[in-house]
């Protein structure tokens, strides 16, 4: 196989295998699976799980892990209703009070990971066990019941008539604002290599502390805003409703870093990566799979991830050395 053809299959990979699945669906449920409804579904129900990917891609570029996502989008969409529904706040001041948890958790994480020197892996898990213990506290492990404003719920309605959700045209303004921040702006750059060689950042003036923990801060502002879309959608206070967006979240993150800049983090694998997992979750229940099926996959591809990961980064390190 040449070299060409190697390159053109790791970059765009994902791109293909999205489209190949999609096919074999559509024939083998042809009735079901290539229809508005599908696409609407998977629109809506998977943006949340965009938005998390997005979030955990965003430490992930200067090699740090965000366990803390989950527990932010928890603790933001029991806050939404609750502080609306029981404390009887204005909705947009809601709104602002959440995102400003989720920049206050961030950086905190970006605090003790950068300054005081913690594993980003037990900083994030230890505030993110905080963020669930103080979820159950308010919620008294109970739904959160309410009338929601109007306005507020409109905020996970549709993009005029059409089938297209509001939560999948958040997911592409969020996907283009971060692709023009990590890719075309001195920060992303500060980041990549921050994740790449921290000595070389340092040799360069790069100054690791403030740029890990505004990493940390715009992640946590991203699970935030995912959590105040998922109670639009819900419109019920579900205490344990987060984790199960953690598992996705990474392998979203990580599977996206072997496609289109193979052994980087990137916004657009990342995309295609949580499509790739939709895409073929909901086909296999069309196709009558049992429940079980979907963590099982998600685990799976995890480590499939992680696999091509580490690989297309060593196969970066080789090309680097040899120019």
């Amino acid at each position: 196989m040449s070299s060409s053809l190697v390159k053109a299959l790791s970059t765009w990979g994902l791109l293909i295998l999205l489209a190949f699945l999609i096919g074999i669906f559509s024939l083998l449920a042809p009735h079901t699976f290539p229809t508005l409804f599908t696409f609407s579904s998977l629109a809506n129900n998977r943006s949340i799980y965009a938005l998390a990917a997005l979030a955990v891609m965003v430490p992930m570029a200067a090699n740090q892990f965000d366990l803390s996502v989950a527990s932010m989008i928890g603790i933001s969409q029991i806050l939404a209703i609750g502080l609306q529904t029981q404390q009887m706040l204005p909705w947009w001041l809601v709104c602002m009070l959440i995102l400003a948890l989720g920049v206050l958790v961030g950086l905190v994480n970006g605090v003790l990971v950068s300054r005081v020197g913690i594993s980003s892996f037990i900083a994030t898990l230890g505030t993110g066990s905080a963020l669930l213990g103080i979820l159950q506290w308010y919620s008294e492990g109970r739904q959160v019941i309410g009338t929601l404003a109007p306005a507020y719920v409109a905020l996970a309605g549709r993009v005029g008539s059409t089938v297209i959700p509001l939560a999948f045209v958040y997911v592409l303004v969020m996907g283009a604002l971060l692709w023009i921040l990590l890719e075309r702006l001195p920060f992303g750059r500060f980041l990549y290599v921050l994740g790449e060689n921290p000595r070389a950042a340092e040799l360069n003036g790069i100054a690791s502390s403030k740029y890990v923990t505004r990493a940390f801060m715009l992640s946590g502002l991203i699970a935030a805003f995912a959590g105040l879309v998922l109670q639009a959608q819900l419109q019920v206070g579900q205490s344990t409703v987060g984790q199960e967006f953690l598992l996705p979240a990474f392998t979203g993150a990580l599977l996206g870093a072997t496609s289109i800049r193979p052994g980087r983090t990137n916004v657009i694998g990342t995309l295609l990566a949580v499509a790739v997992l939709a895409v073929t979750v909901a086909g296999l229940n069309q196709l009558g799979a049992p429940f079980f099926v979907e963590p099982l996959f998600n685990g799976l591809m995890l480590v499939l991830a992680v696999g091509l990961s580490v690989t297309a980064a060593r196969r970066r390190e080789r090309q680097a050395t040899r120019r």
